[in-house]
């Protein structure tokens, strides 16, 4: 009896493997396949690529790679560019200022040799009388001239940013001012301007002569 149920089950066990096999492939299920395939069956199973597509996978791994390396070429020129950009535009605030430098300044030379026009004029007028001024008439008509020339240059001279410097009483600047010489006043703090020997003129707060001073100590 034992050995007839023995030589049923085994009979019965594949039929019911057969059955569970076509109703997990019945419902698509292809990880039932698998689980009911053994391994030598799974790599029986794969597919062995052709010629061509193992051309294909080297020549895929091989763009790949390309990819990464036009990536780094790109990330360093998009960087070189940037700096280029950079560099570009300092330059053109440097041109730049120059060029408003050289407005402003193109005249700097030329003002300079006026300035000793202007200095001779004004000592013409301080030397001049002023007691003979009012008596002799070719005088007082000279006098006139020098001090209205004087005055029309120093009109120029503002139209074109040149200013006097006179720092009489301000405190003694080593940017602007050239000291010729120092002595103790009473009442006077130590640094202060006292005496204005030459006038001092600057151009677009540009110094073109420091004045000539003397100074407090």
């Amino acid at each position: 009896m034992a050995s007839t149920c023995l030589r049923v089950s085994q009979g019965l066990i594949p039929n019911i493997r057969g059955i569970v096999r076509r109703n997990y492939l019945n419902h698509g299920s292809v990880s039932a396949v698998r689980h009911l395939s053994t391994p030598a069956d799974e790599k029986a199973a794969a597919p062995e690529l052709s010629e061509n597509e193992k051309k294909l996978v080297a020549e895929i791994e091989s763009l790949n790679k390309d990819v990464e390396n036009y990536k780094e070429k790109c990330s360093d020129l998009d960087d070189k560019y940037k700096r280029s950009l950079a560099d570009t535009e300092n330059m053109r605030k440097r041109l730049t200022k120059q060029i408003e430098d050289a407005k402003l300044f193109g005249i700097q030379g030329f003002c300079k040799d006026l300035l000793s026009v202007s200095d001779i004029l004004q000592k013409a007028t301080e030397c001049v009388p002023a007691d003979q001024v009012k008596t002799n008439t070719h005088l007082k008509n000279l006098y006139e001239g020098l001090t209205m020339t004087e005055a029309e240059l120093q009109k120029v001279f503002k139209r074109h940013g040149l200013a006097q410097v006179s720092p009489l009483g301000e405190k003694f600047n080593p940017n602007h001012h050239e000291a010729l010489f120092e002595q103790p006043i009473e009442g006077k703090e130590p640094g202060t301007v006292i005496a204005v020997t030459k006038i001092g003129y600057k151009l677009h707060e540009r110094i073109v002569r420091p004045a000539m001073v003397g100074v407090a100590k």
